[in-house]
């Protein structure tokens, strides 16, 4: 019988530090995060290189234990009540460790056989779109076809709540709109969602929040759109500013005008009246302007700052040590 989750988040990280080595030797990869994913919400860990992102979630998945801080899922300690955890949960990790000489239907009915309750393998099957490869041994996979695998296996129990590390990682645009569309349905049905993604896409269409972390702390949390409220819109179009606009600095709510690369871009704290007042000034002048696209603030945009602003940090900290 399953047993129901109390009351509250499915995961809650508060002040968790995982260390690497001892004495002087020691690396801290995760500097004392706090992290919360509710039943019934997709939350996106993001990081830059090196961000200790993935030594986190190994944390979370009851993989290895914290130096410091507490971790609960579903109400439970992951390392001490492991074996009620992993029941309820369904965990992808980075890489896959299936015997190459399993089909895929001997593998699926393999990991059947060490669950409680689990799905039948035909719907696991036609979920991931493997039903046409049940008889293809593991080693003749594709990398998106031993994605899609390893993915069945992780929703085969039916849980409560999914640790998903790089969910995408291999698959082309179809199979990844369809990953989207089964993390979707599990959010609808009440499960909680923690995945970490190189793809910012991906984060910005499933996720209810967003934490990004650098060097081992999280930098910036919220929803795609509260991470955005803070950073430009951007107006682009082809070639210089012709000659027939009046000064684009000039335009409302412009914050920087700047030509690269053979196209201009207008930043803009307040898109509609910035591109209203550029596209008046475009038919009183006459003027067409090539390729123009006009974008609100975009979780890419709120990330490469991150990153911007952590690179600028470890070059200053690399001339402090000089």
């Amino acid at each position: 019988m399953t047993t129901s989750a109390p009351p509250g988040p499915h995961i809650e990280v508060r002040g968790l530090r995982r260390s690497y080595g001892t004495g002087t030797t020691a690396f801290e990869a995760v500097r004392g995060i706090d992290l919360v994913v509710e039943p019934g919400t997709v939350v996106a860990l993001l990081g830059t290189n090196g961000a200790g992102k993935t030594s986190a979630l190994e944390v979370v998945e009851g993989l290895a234990p914290p130096t410091d801080g507490e971790v609960r899922v579903l109400g439970l300690d992951p390392v001490a009540d492991r074996a009620e955890v992993r029941r309820r949960t369904g965990v992808l990790l980075q890489t896959s460790g299936f015997p190459a000489d399993l089909t895929v239907g001997e593998t699926l009915r393999m990991w059947s056989a060490t669950m409680t309750a689990p799905r039948p393998v035909e719907d696991a099957l036609a979920e991931l779109d493997l039903t046409d490869r049940v008889d293809v041994r593991v080693r003749s996979l594709s990398g998106g076809e031993l994605r899609r695998l390893d993915l069945a296996c992780t929703l085969l129990g039916e849980p409560e709540a999914v640790l998903l590390d790089e969910p995408t990682t291999g698959l082309d645009p179809e199979s990844r709109r369809r990953v989207w569309d089964l993390v979707a349905g599990l959010r609808d049905r009440g499960c909680s969602v923690l995945l970490t993604t190189h793809h910012l896409e991906e984060a910005e269409t499933l996720a209810d929040r967003v934490a990004i972390m650098h060097a081992g702390r999280i930098v910036r949390e919220g929803t795609p759109a509260q991470l955005g409220a803070d950073h430009p819109s951007t107006i682009r179009f082809e070639g210089a500013a012709p000659a027939g606009l009046p000064d684009l600095a000039r335009l409302p709510a412009a914050r920087r005008v700047a030509t690269d690369h053979g196209r201009t871009t207008i930043e803009s704290h307040d898109l509609q009246a910035t591109l209203t007042a550029l596209l008046a000034d475009a038919a009183d002048g006459g003027v067409r302007l090539a390729g123009l696209e006009a974008r609100s603030a975009t979780l890419e945009s709120v990330f490469l700052a991150v990153a911007s602003g952590a690179h600028n940090d470890d070059r200053a900290l690399e001339g402090a040590d000089r």
